[in-house]
């Protein structure tokens, strides 16, 4: 038996305007898999991991998820899909006028019919998952970068979902939380079995969280494959970009 497939994009397009992103683009990422997509800047790779759970549609193509067709599904089937797989926003998107344990509850209320008490079992719970232990009242504006990121990282792991999409989950963030952030996703794969797919433009991050890295340069993946199989390529685009980065 092989390894399921959880997520599969088969033969995307997307334009915006007259500006092609997508160009028949094909991917499959394993079930527990941690997949990094490359590429480089304005190459598509946030639009191509908004397409994993419906935030974006293709114009033509299929998006599969865990065996289901997402790409045609309507607002309210999406919502379940998103439960299932979960995004970390770059800018972490927390609510500013909410505290940390009430950013971290919000899906729950939002979406899990629990006693007010399992609630807050839980965003404990996921907080110290993250190392935020003791950190409900506070404020986003009270919090660093990194522990933004990790309050939104707590926030998508809410519902427990199968899947976790992490866009640029490191910028702007100094080496040592950087560091912490990397080792908080592959921590989040060992002890939740979560599929994984990370977009960055980091190479240092990218090979410390990868199972497999996929390469997107001119709409399409170029290259998938493990870190020494990527450094190994002789593909000249993929070359030229490991060596911009």
């Amino acid at each position: 038996m092989g390894v399921a497939r959880f997520i599969e994009c088969r033969d995307l397009f997307k334009s915006f305007g007259d500006k092609e992103v997508l160009r028949g683009l094909n991917l499959t990422v394993e079930q527990g898999q941690t997949m990094v997509i490359l590429g480089g800047s304005g190459s598509g790779k946030s639009v191509l991991l908004k397409h994993m759970n419906g935030l974006i549609s293709p114009e033509s193509g299929e998006v599969f998820v865990n065996g289901l067709e997402i790409s045609r599904l309507e607002e309210s089937d999406l919502r379940e899909v998103r439960k299932k797989v979960a995004m970390v926003f770059q800018g972490s998107a927390l609510f500013d006028s909410l505290s940390v344990g009430e950013n971290v509850a919000y899906p729950l209320n939002e979406h899990a019919e629990l006693p007010a008490e399992e609630i807050q079992d839980r965003v404990r719970e996921i907080l110290s998952l993250v190392g935020l232990e003791g950190t409900e009242e506070l404020y986003p504006s009270e919090l660093s970068g990194g522990m933004k990121k990790r309050a939104a990282l707590a926030r998508a792991l809410a519902l427990r979902p199968a899947a976790l999409l992490y866009d640029e989950p490191t910028t702007g963030l100094d080496p040592v939380m950087t560091h912490r952030i990397n080792e908080l996703i592959r921590d989040m794969q060992r002890k939740l079995d979560v599929t994984s797919v990370v977009v960055t433009h980091d190479l240092q991050s990218a090979f410390a969280v990868a199972d497999r890295l996929a390469f997107l340069h001119q709409g399409q993946i170029r290259l998938v494959g493990t870190r020494e199989e990527f450094q190994g390529s002789s593909d000249l685009s993929l070359h030229e970009f490991l060596c911009s980065g």
